[in-house]
C-alpha cells in the first residue's frame, strides 16, 4: 500500500475533492443523488433520524438501493432518533437496510443517562461523503413556507471518505461484526482515488470515554496558531476554560476572534448559559454577532484564509465529553478562503452585533442570575454523567 492509500485517520489525506454545501435543499437533494446513484455500501449515521417527509424521501431512496443489491447500514442515535417509528424501522429492515441503535445505558422518553451518537455521516461505495451538522427530519430541510435550520456540510469525493468508512465500519462493530472490505471494492476505491485533486482532508473524532479528543485539539491548535483572524459559527457555544483562555491569548496578540452564535433557540437553557458569556468574550474584544432568520444548528470555524472545520462539533463541554463526534478538518486555501466569504456575509447581511451596550440593556439582574444558573447546570453538572462512565472503561 502506497503512502497515498495511508489507513492513518489522524493525519491529512491528499487526494480529495471538497465542496462546501450550505442549503437544506441542496444538501438533501445531493443525499439522494448519492444514494440513487450508489453501487456498493452505503452507511449513514445520525443523532436525529425522523419519518417525516423529509425522512420519508431518504427511507425510500435506501429502500430503491437495497433492493438492486447495495448494503445499506443506518446507524442512529436511540435516544433522540426515538421518533423513528416501529413500522419505519420494520420497513427498512424488510427492504434489506441493516438498522442499528446506538443505545445509551439508560433511556426513556424524557430521560437519558449515558453517551450519544452525534455524527451526522454518509458515506457512499468508500468514496463519496457527507459531513456536517445536519439531521434527517423537516427541520434541516427548506419547505414551503418553513425555510430549515441554518447548517452546512462539505461533501468530500476521494480518500477521507474511505477513512470514514473504515469509522462507521468499526462502530457498527462494536456489537455486531461486519466482514472485512471487499479487496475487489478497495482496488476500485484505490483505483479512483488515485485520479482525485490534491485537497488535504483529515477525519477528526471526539469520545472523551474512549479517550479520543481529536476535534477538541483541532480547535485548541486554531486558537494557538492563528495569526489574522479566527472565525466560529456554533449553535450551542459554551467553550471551558482552556479555550478561554487561549481565545483570550489570541485576541491579546492581534488576531480578529468573531463568533456566529444563535438568535433563536431550539434550548433556551442552552442559550441562556451561553448569554452568561457574553459580558467575558465584549471584555476580551471577542465579535459576538446573533444569526437571527431562523435557528442556527451549524459547527463551522475556519482561520486566517488557510483551514477549516465542519461536522458535528460544538464548542461545548457536551460535545467535548459527553457525545460521539465527527469532523472533517481541510487544510486548503481555496476551501478556507470559500468559508470565510459564507461567514462574512452571513455577518454583514444575517446578524444582529452584540454591544456592551445593547446586552445591558437587553439583560437585568433576575436574567443574569437566570444565565448564571444555566451556565453552571450545563457546564459542570453534565460532565458527572461522563466521568463515571471514564472511569468504567
Amino acid at each position: 500500500m502506497s503512502a497515498g492509500r495511508s489507513s492513518n485517520i489522524a493525519n491529512y489525506t491528499q487526494r480529495n475533492k471538497v465542496k462546501l454545501v450550505k442549503g437544506g435543499k441542496l444538501f438533501f437533494e445531493l443525499l439522494i443523488d448519492l444514494i440513487n446513484k450508489s453501487e456498493s455500501t452505503i452507511h449513514l449515521q445520525f443523532y436525529i433520524f425522523l419519518d417525516d417527509i423529509t425522512g420519508r424521501q431518504v427511507i425510500n431512496a435506501l429502500k430503491a438501493a437495497s433492493k438492486r443489491g447495495v448494503g445499506v447500514f443506518l446507524h442512529i442515535d436511540a435516544y433522540a432518533s426515538q421518533g423513528l417509528s416501529r413500522q419505519s424501522i420494520s420497513e427498512m429492515k424488510e427492504a434489506g437496510i441493516a438498522v442499528k441503535r446506538f443505545e445509551p445505558l439508560l433511556r426513556s422518553r424524557h430521560f437519558y443517562f449515558g453517551r450519544r451518537l452525534h455524527h451526522k455521516v454518509v458515506v457512499v461505495d468508500g468514496i463519496f461523503s457527507l459531513v456536517g451538522g445536519r439531521n434527517i427530519s423537516d427541520k434541516y430541510n427548506d419547505l414551503p413556507d418553513e425555510p430549515a435550520w441554518m447548517d452546512m456540510a462539505v461533501f468530500c469525493e476521494g480518500e477521507a471518505s474511505l477513512s470514514l468508512l473504515r469509522i462507521c465500519r468499526q462502530l457498527w462493530s462494536n456489537t455486531k461484526k461486519l466482514p472485512s472490505i471487499p479487496e475487489e471494492l478497495l482496488e476500485t476505491i484505490y483505483d479512483k482515488i488515485d485520479e482525485m485533486e490534491q485537497t488535504e482532508v483529515r477525519v477528526r473524532r471526539n469520545d472523551w470515554v474512549k479517550r479520543k479528543n481529536q476535534i477538541y485539539n483541532s480547535y485548541l491548535g486554531m486558537f494557538r496558531q492563528a495569526e489574522n483572524r479566527i472565525t466560529i459559527m456554533c449553535s450551542y457555544f459554551l467553550p471551558g476554560n482552556l479555550y478561554r483562555r487561549q481565545m483570550a491569548a489570541a485576541v491579546k496578540r492581534g488576531v480578529k476572534v468573531q463568533v456566529i452564535l444563535a438568535g433563536l433557540s431550539d434550548i433556551s437553557v442552552s442559550k441562556n448559559a451561553e448569554r452568561y458569556l457574553y459580558d467575558w468574550m465584549l471584555k476580551k474584544g471577542i465579535g459576538i454577532y446573533e444569526y437571527q432568520p431562523t435557528i442556527l444548528h451549524a459547527k463551522v470555524a475556519a482561520f486566517d484564509g488557510s483551514w477549516a472545520t465542519i461536522g458535528s462539533y460544538n464548542v461545548n463541554n457536551i460535545s467535548a465529553h459527553a457525545s460521539l463526534e465527527l469532523n472533517l478538518d481541510i487544510r486548503d486555501k481555496k476551501f478556507a478562503a470559500e468559508v470565510e466569504k459564507e461567514l462574512d456575509q452571513i455577518i454583514t447581511s444575517k446578524c444582529r452585533k452584540i454591544t456592551a451596550e445593547n446586552y445591558k440593556t437587553s439583560t437585568g439582574f433576575w436574567r443574569k442570575v437566570w444565565q448564571k444558573v444555566c451556565y453552571l447546570f450545563i457546564n459542570n453538572v453534565l460532565k458527572l454523567f461522563t466521568f463515571y462512565f471514564r472511569q468504567e472503561e
